[in-house]
């Protein structure tokens, strides 16, 4: 029999999401699995959906707990996993029939510990933007940090991705901390080694208007600066030839930041504190030629001062 892999589905708030996620993982062609639905103090009808799949399928084990956040709840379902693999699915999402298959024929094909696939980001409205070319191959750490620095397919979610359960164990997700997976992806890469990669997009990242990145902005959201500088920090110790894709990483962080800051009152010394550092790596990030466009677009329009850099981003985004 093929290895029990454990899939956990942080459950908070999204009853009008969660059976479509949980069915989409109760329809997987890889049957062999233990599906654990983390109920973190939801306080509309999450925790009844979630005992209702429990009594429809054996597979599924249903905890509840008092609300600690998305880290929290991943951390509780890797503790009561007992599979030999796991994998982390948004339980607003959608993956495809065979995307555990998918992800765990990788692993088996090039003897791996790890294995990741692409996926396709589905707006409200319908339209899909899908990431992959259908290929496949096996890269260092260093090669899929260097990629995911430079977003190039390479990404930091926690999800679409399979992991051996003991690199799951040793690596927790730092609880009450936004954007988490910035902060643990890379120790992934890290500890495993070599990873298998599928550029097939087997995840349906759903994209709505109050997610953490789209949502309104608050103080927490800084914690995308601190998560990247951390990783940013650990990894220079390990790969310091990375230098200029962890800078670039690093201004990504700020301008995605400030975007959200655009037309929220207050935070004046944190935004300053953002464009005085966007500016003195201008020069930098101008010169390195694998700086995405949108970048360098970015960091041209800044110099030209943040009001003006303001009316550039709301067109860039209306388009």
């Amino acid at each position: 029999m093929n290895d029990k892999i454990s899939v956990v589905l942080p459950v908070y708030n999204v009853e009008k999401f969660l059976e479509k996620g949980i069915e989409s993982v109760m329809n997987q062609t890889y049957t062999n699995l233990e599906i654990i639905l983390v109920d973190d103090g939801s306080t509309d009808r999450s925790p009844e959906i979630c005992d209702k799949y429990k009594e429809k399928d054996d597979r599924i084990i249903v905890i509840h707990k008092p609300n600690g956040g998305l880290s929290d709840a991943r951390n509780a379902g890797t503790n009561l996993a007992t599979g030999e693999y796991i994998t982390y699915i948004d339980s607003d999402d959608i993956v495809e029939p065979d995307y555990i298959e998918y992800l765990y024929d990788l692993i088996k094909k090039y003897n791996c510990r790890m294995s990741l696939c692409t996926h396709s980001v589905v707006f409200e409205n319908g339209k899909r933007i899908v990431y992959g070319d259908g290929t496949e191959e096996v890269l260092s750490s260093k090669q899929c940090i260097d990629r995911m620095l430079y977003h190039e397919i390479i990404d930091t979610s926690a999800w679409a991705k399979l992991y051996h359960i003991d690199l799951a164990k040793k690596i927790l997700y730092p609880k009450g901390k936004l954007f988490e997976d910035i902060g643990t992806t890379y120790l992934f890469f890290i500890q495993a080694k070599k990873i298998a990669c599928g550029y097939k997009s087997k995840y349906l990242y759903i994209q709505r208007k109050n997610s953490i990145v789209s949502g309104k902005f608050n103080i927490n959201k800084l914690d995308l600066l601190e998560m990247t500088d951390k990783m940013a920090h650990d990894v220079y110790q390990i790969y310091p030839d990375l230098k200029s894709g962890l800078l670039r990483r690093k201004v990504y962080a700020r301008f995605s930041t400030l975007n959200q800051m655009l037309n929220v009152k207050g935070y004046n010394k944190e935004r300053k504190e953002i464009i005085a550092y966007l500016k003195k790596y201008r020069i930098d990030i101008l010169k390195d030629k694998r700086t995405p466009k949108r970048d360098k677009y970015a960091m041209i329009t800044l110099t030209f001062g943040y009001p003006f850099y303001k009316i550039c981003w709301k067109l860039y985004s209306m388009i």
